[in-house]
């Protein structure tokens, strides 16, 4: 069997695997062991596959599947049916969505599923969770327009029920404004496809990077607008971002690691072909330079304000979304390199942050700066889990966030336009402002004595939840915070593969990032995906 005979048996396999697990899943909800380990056993054979795909697109270039044989006709029509794409930059998603993805359910499983009472409905959360993963696969492998709308709407209705697990008042409450604006965005983007397919006749990338060349500028410019506000408000780039930080800070900590860190980057993922395979030539690169400006500077600004740690890393989230805007809106090969290599950084960083502070909640009874304090003292590990990937998110040198930084500021000195320039001081300050920001988590939550936090006293007593072996029954019990105590293995274990992994991006950057430039050069040349799912170079 050949390399691309290979690539075409493993192609399917990340969203059929956890699909199939997840019906498998949903079935043994009296057993929750069983579920447990069929869903690990699905997320460690999509990691393997993803691991495998990652090699062979590197090696031979775009891979294509046309799902049931549906290949192109020989009257010029492109693909009928559905087709599926692995280049470098899919595989790359791929991969590290995947790591993540095992991550946060080995911690989820930690920390017994639930954070809140016996009556949570844990036995849909692995099912929900898996169809979940499948959506974020398909979206990446989609190589039509409508397939990675039908990706989108897979883990954006898996994501309802896990943001509302529960059913307390607050998670509904965010949970409506999370399903409404999920809903305006679906609707944009179907009306996006709707008027694309209109002035094409087609929904196939490849196709559409073709056709869309002999529609008239202004109509094109029209299309990449609609698909950009879809997209942007998936990604949460400002203005498109308010929704963000009211509506993950209330879910369980598993479920907020895995929105922040994952589901913004597939509306990023998004962005990207939109702006490299569909509409190149940089109709829109001013907008996309002021809207990457604005999402910087305005998202941390709002994380200044925050005093709550999850509001404040869901606006350092919206944020870091502005350095991957900035290296995609420049248009060269450095600034897209510096946004792939970006991402995969923020997406580990951003994961482990988020379940730092489910280590935070569960030890210290509360995430207000304002009810914490000694933490350093109280549990040494926990102050190392929650530094690392703090100075991560900072850019302090030589950490990933350092390097991926440094390459979107020399793209922008290389494009060397005013706004390019004000782009890079925006970045620049940013960085200062997110350094800032974890000092002041550091300093409140860990370093100074929790007798002097304004509020300490209320979180002297705080619940501790404690599960036995198989999160069918939950007792809790009031016990004094001054000593923290040990973490669950289960839950500690992940953040700290999380956060060996995000340091393999800093201690394997050479490799890494020339892949990540092997991958831009792949994206901004056209050519290597047209060929790969038409078979021809277009005339």
């Amino acid at each position: 069997m050949t390399g691309t005979d290979l690539a075409q048996v493993l192609t399917p396999l990340p969203v059929l695997i956890p699909m199939l697990a997840a019906a498998f899943t949903l079935f043994a909800g009296r057993r929750p062991r069983l579920q447990r380990a069929v869903t690990v056993l699905a997320l460690t054979i999509v990691l393997a596959v993803s691991a495998g795909l990652v090699y062979l697109a590197d090696r031979y270039g775009t891979l294509a599947l046309q799902v049931g044989g549906w290949g192109p006709t020989k009257d010029g029509l492109g693909p009928l049916g559905i087709t599926l794409v692995v280049d470098r930059l899919s595989a790359m998603m791929l991969i590290v969505s995947a790591i993540v993805l095992l991550a946060v359910v080995f911690y989820a499983i930690g920390q017994g599923i639930r954070d809140g009472d016996e009556r949570q409905p844990v036995s849909i959360f692995l099912p929900t969770y898996l169809v979940l993963s499948a959506g974020v696969f398909m979206a990446f492998l989609a190589g039509d327009l409508f397939n990675l709308f039908v990706g989108f709407e897979v883990l954006l209705t898996a994501s309802f029920v896990l943001l509302t697990i529960g059913g307390s008042r607050e998670r509904v409450r965010a949970g409506i404004s999370y399903v409404m604006v999920s809903m305006v965005s679906s609707l944009v983007f179907l009306f996006g496809i709707a008027l694309v397919y209109a002035a094409t006749g087609t929904l196939n990338m490849a196709e559409l990077s073709v056709r869309l060349s002999d529609v008239p500028e202004g109509t094109r410019a029209a299309l990449f607008a609609v698909l950009l506000v879809a997209f942007g408000i998936k990604a949460a780039v400002f203005p498109l971002s308010a929704w963000l930080p009211d509506s993950y800070p209330t879910a369980p900590a598993p479920v907020t690691a895995v929105f922040a860190g994952l589901l913004t980057k597939v509306g990023v993922y998004a962005i990207i072909r939109a702006h490299s395979l569909l509409f190149p030539g940089g109709s829109l690169d001013r907008v996309l330079l002021v809207a990457g400006l604005l999402t910087m500077v305005i998202g941390i600004f709002g994380a200044i304000a925050q005093s709550d740690i999850k509001r404040l890393l869901s606006f350092t989230l919206v944020s870091h979304i502005g350095y991957m805007v900035f290296g995609i809106a420049l248009s060269n090969q450095l600034g897209m390199s510096g946004a792939i290599y970006y991402v995969a950084h923020h997406i580990l960083v951003q994961t482990t942050l988020f379940l730092v502070v489910g280590l935070i909640e569960r030890q210290a009874g509360a995430s207000t700066l304002e009810r914490l304090g000694g933490l350093a003292a109280a549990s040494p590990v926990l102050a190392f889990v929650f530094v690392v990937p703090a100075l991560n998110l900072g850019g302090i040198p030589p950490f990933s966030g350092f390097i991926g930084k440094v390459a979107l500021l020399e793209a922008g000195a290389e494009v060397g336009s005013v706004l390019a320039w004000v782009l890079v001081a925006g970045g620049v300050i940013t960085s200062l402002l997110t350094l800032y920001v974890v000092a002041r988590v550091w300093t409140k939550a860990f370093w100074r004595a929790r007798k002097d936090a304004p509020e300490g006293h209320l979180s002297a007593a705080a619940p501790a939840v404690l599960l036995d072996d198989t999160a069918d029954s939950m007792d809790v019990e009031y016990v004094d915070r001054d000593d923290v105590g040990r973490m669950p293995v289960g839950m500690l274990a992940p953040t700290g593969a999380l956060i060996v992994v995000g340091l393999l991006l800093t201690v394997l950057a050479g490799p890494i990032f020339a892949y990540s430039d092997r991958a831009a050069v792949e994206i901004l040349d056209r050519g290597h995906y047209i060929t790969a799912v038409l078979g021809e170079q277009p005339s």
